[in-house]
Parts: structure tokens; sequence; C-alpha cells
């Protein structure tokens, strides 16, 4: 086993040496004399694109009614002692919270947290923007009152040689409700989904999973020869074998090269947006290689797009989305909007949404988490604390449950 492992290593360390665009942390791909990653031509091009675009967005569906997900406040409890039978029979005649406590003084309780409703499943919301909420499977018989009133949604776990049997549960005493999104936010949902055109894929459904490289001559090539290359590099599949593995970042930068070249806007925005949320697939990757993977968002502010409106439209989580909706990465969007050069416009926009109560709570977190990644990536320590503190007073106008628990960083 550690002779293979070695050697996908060693093969992921290869194609770093051998890609022909690779660099260093400071420049991951070839840069251009315009100081992009995309030629003059290539801005150009996509230029005139966005010229016509811009007649058609005037047509798009901009006035949707968006909502956010299904959510309520409700008690996470996990009781993993004592009569643990008992306690599910309990759970499905819907005991209420007060005399399962009683009757089970060693469950472990956590109160009033946010709670999702998703199709499969139940989850709470981690207030430090990781995982570590509680997740619960939906029973396929709900208990008296389902989803829509006050219930018990829990999930037996059966003892293994490994755990001891347990029940992990939510009481949900309200409704779950998916509240509209404010209509200025949700033009920005529909800006993002008309100017990304969620009718495309940047790959193709039927694929396999390889390389194809782009040749050192490809400027060179006719049109159809850079088409019928396109198309090549969307029917293939690149998984990275390792960490280090540059290859799937730069398969969607050949891809977003030739989409450019072809005036292929869909393919190239999608390849492009994949590059600055770092979404691929590997086999393995490490914290210590994120910090050489840039966000190039550079490179959409040199066109004629609404970049804040884009990026913090796919930055909000709905519950009915259009189909291929792109999802941004808060993380990584949060480090792209580090590096705009409109940040005072950026920063107010994001404190302005925390502040709303028009909007759902889970979206207003979600921005919490964002503007805390925008500002862990500023240089200047000065301009971090001086965030730090338009942060936490934005965050007063968040509900009492959330304040007390959602800490800054």
């Amino acid at each position: 086993m550690m002779k293979v492992l070695q050697m996908w290593m060693m093969i992921g360390f290869a194609f770093i040496v051998k890609m022909p665009f690779a660099r260093s942390q400071s420049a991951e791909f070839a840069v251009y004399p315009n100081g992009l990653i995309y030629s003059e031509t290539a801005m150009q091009k996509l230029g005139h694109v966005v010229d016509s675009l811009n007649l058609r967005f005037r047509n798009c569906e901009l006035n949707k009614t968006f909502y956010g997900c299904k959510q309520t406040v409700g008690h996470s409890v996990w009781l993993k002692e004592g009569n643990i039978s008992a306690a599910q029979k309990d759970m499905q005649n819907n005991i209420s919270l007060e005399q399962f406590l009683e009757r089970y003084p060693q469950a472990i309780v956590v109160k009033d947290v946010l709670i999702l409703e998703r199709d499969t499943y139940v989850e709470s919301v981690s207030m430090d923007g990781g995982y570590g909420g509680a997740r619960v499977g939906k029973q396929k018989k709900q208990p008296a009152g389902g989803l829509s009133g006050s219930a018990w949604i829990f999930e037996h776990n059966k003892a293994t040689k490994y755990s001891k049997e347990d029940i992990q549960a939510f009481f949900c005493p309200n409704t779950f409700v998916a509240r509209a999104i404010p209509e200025r936010y949700a033009r920005m949902i529909g800006y993002a989904d008309c100017l990304i055109d969620t009718q495309a894929t940047k790959l193709h459904d039927e694929r396999a999973e390889g390389w194809v490289g782009l040749p050192e001559n490809w400027a060179a090539l006719s049109v159809t020869e850079k088409q019928a290359l396109l198309e090549d590099m969307r029917k293939t599949q690149v998984v990275g074998y390792c960490s280090m593995d540059t290859r799937p970042r730069q398969h969607a930068v050949n891809i977003a090269l030739l989409s450019a070249e072809t005036f292929n806007w869909p393919i190239f925005l999608k390849a492009h947006l994949d590059i600055m949320n770092d979404r691929f697939e590997r086999a393995a990757d490490g914290s210590y290689a994120w910090k050489q993977r840039n966000t190039y968002i550079k490179e959409l502010e040199e066109l004629d797009i609404q970049v804040m409106d884009l990026l913090l439209g796919i930055s909000f989580r709905i519950e009915n989305p259009a189909v291929n909706h792109y999802y941004g990465s808060i993380g990584r969007l949060g480090r792209a909007l580090a590096e705009t050069r409109n940040y005072t416009e950026v920063e107010q926009a994001i404190l302005d949404i925390i502040q709303d109560p028009a909007l759902d709570d889970y979206n207003r977190i979600i921005f919490c988490w964002l503007f805390m990644n925008y500002n862990y990536y500023q240089e200047d320590k000065q301009v971090q604390s001086a965030n730090k503190a338009r942060l936490e007073s934005a965050m007063a106008a968040l509900p009492e449950y959330i304040r007390g628990k959602l800490k800054t960083w």
C-alpha cells in the first residue's frame, strides 16, 4: 500500500514539474503582459461577448422569488446512556421536552440551535463555520405533527463493536419555514444565474477520467480546431492524485482559454469560477497546498460585469435554486473578495446583509462567515482589527440566540 501511495505522489510531482503553465506560489499559471492569466486578445473577445450579454440581461428573470432554506429554532438532544428504547418510544409519542429531560436527566441538550431541513435529513448549524453540527436522517414515518409542528426528529443508532447504542434527536417547537429572500438580494441571485447560464455545464455528462493537454501551438489553431479541442477537454474528468497535483486547475484554465478564444462565455465563466472556488476532485487535499491556489478575481473585474453582485449572488443559500445553480465556496469567495478593488462597496454590502432582519437567519450567518474569511486575508493588521469591530457591531443586530454563540475570528 505504501509503495502505491508513493507511486501516485511521484506521478503528481511529475505533473507539477512538467505542466506547461505551472509556476511557483506567486505565479500559479502563466501571466500575460496585461498582468492576467488570459491574453489581451482573449480578454478583448470576452469583452465583445459581455457587450452582447449585457443586452440579454435586460430580458433575464431578475424578479423571481427565491426562498431561504427551510429552517427553525429548536433544541439538539443526544442520549447515549440509560433506557434508549424507552426514550425512542417517548419521542415517537411526542413527549414534551420538559418531560423528556425529567425522565432522562443524563441527556446532553443544546438549546436554541438553528436547524435546517434538507431532502433526506435535518441538521443543526455549527456556529464556527465548520461541520460540527448534528445531523439526523428523516424517518419514513414522522412522529405526530411531522415537520410542520412541535415534534421530535430522531435517529436511533444500534450498538456496534466500535460504539455504544445512542439516539440523536432534535426537538422542534415550531414549524420549519422557508422565508422569501428580499428582492434586492434575489436580484443578485437572478443576475448570477443569468450571467453564469445555468443551462450549460463545464463538462459533459458523459466523460472519462484522463488528461487532454494544450499543445504549444494552440493559439495558432483555427477556431474550428480550438472548438474541437475544447470539446475533447469537456469530455475529460481530471482528478488530482495528491494535494500538489496541479492538473485539475490547469485543466480548467485550458478550458477557460479555449472558451475565451471561441467566444464560449458560459463555459469560460464556469471554468473560471471553478478555479476561483477551487472546485475539483482530488484523491487527497492537505491544507498546506491551499495557499498557492489563487482566486483570480482581477480577471473578472476587467470585464464589464457586476462582479460583486455575481459573487454575493452565489453566496446565498436557497431552497428553490435553478437547475445547475452555482453555489460559491464561502472560504474561497472571502479570499477572492479580499483582493477586490471595490473593497469599500463589498464590505458595506456584506455588513448590510448581516444586519437585515428581513433576511432569514441562516443566510445572515453565512454572510458573517463570508466577512470573517474576507477579513482573514487582509494583510494589514490594523485593517483587520477595524473590520472585526465593524463586524461585531453588525452582528449586534442578529437574533440573540445567534449572537451569544457566533464568535468572530
